[in-house]
C-alpha cells in the first residue's frame, strides 16, 4: 500500500523558513509525480509546486521564488523548503503523489491519486 506521511509543520514568525518532509512507503516515489498543495480554511486545495519526472519543478505565481520542492530518492521523500514566509502562507498543506498527475496549469486535482494527511503551517505576524 502506497503511503505518504507529512512532517515538519509548525508555527513560524513572518520572514522565517519552515521545511516540509513527505515519506513514502510502500512504492518508490521515484515512479511519480509528486506535489505540495495547501488549503486554506474551507477554501479549495491549491497546488503551490510541482515536481515532474520530465518535466522539473514548476510553481504557483504566490510562492515562488521563495519555496523549493526537491525530492531524495534514496530516502523516499519530497521535500518543500519554505522561505520568506508570510501570513499568507498559513495553510494546511498537503503532499500528493500520482504517475498520471501533469504538472501544469489547470490540471485537476482529482488526478492526484495518493494524499498524506496533512500538516499546519501558521505564519504569525
Amino acid at each position: 500500500q502506497f503511503q505518504l506521511v507529512e512532517s515538519g509543520g509548525g508555527r513560524v514568525q513572518s520572514g522565517g523558513s519552515l521545511r516540509l518532509s513527505c515519506a513514502a512507503s510502500g512504492y518508490s516515489l521515484d515512479a511519480y509525480d509528486v506535489a505540495w498543495f495547501r488549503r486554506v480554511q474551507v477554501k479549495e486545495r491549491e497546488v503551490i509546486a510541482c515536481n515532474s519526472r520530465a518535466l522539473g519543478s514548476v510553481y504557483a505565481d504566490s510562492v515562488k521564488g521563495r519555496f523549493t520542492i526537491s525530492r531524495d530518492s534514496a530516502k523516499n521523500t519530497v521535500y518543500l523548503q519554505m522561505n520568506s514566509l508570510e501570513t499568507d502562507d498559513s495553510a494546511v498543506y498537503y503532499c500528493a503523489a500520482d504517475a498520471s498527475y501533469i504538472c501544469a496549469e489547470g490540471s485537476p486535482i482529482s488526478d492526484m491519486g495518493y494524499w498524506g494527511q496533512g500538516t499546519q503551517v501558521t505564519v504569525s505576524s
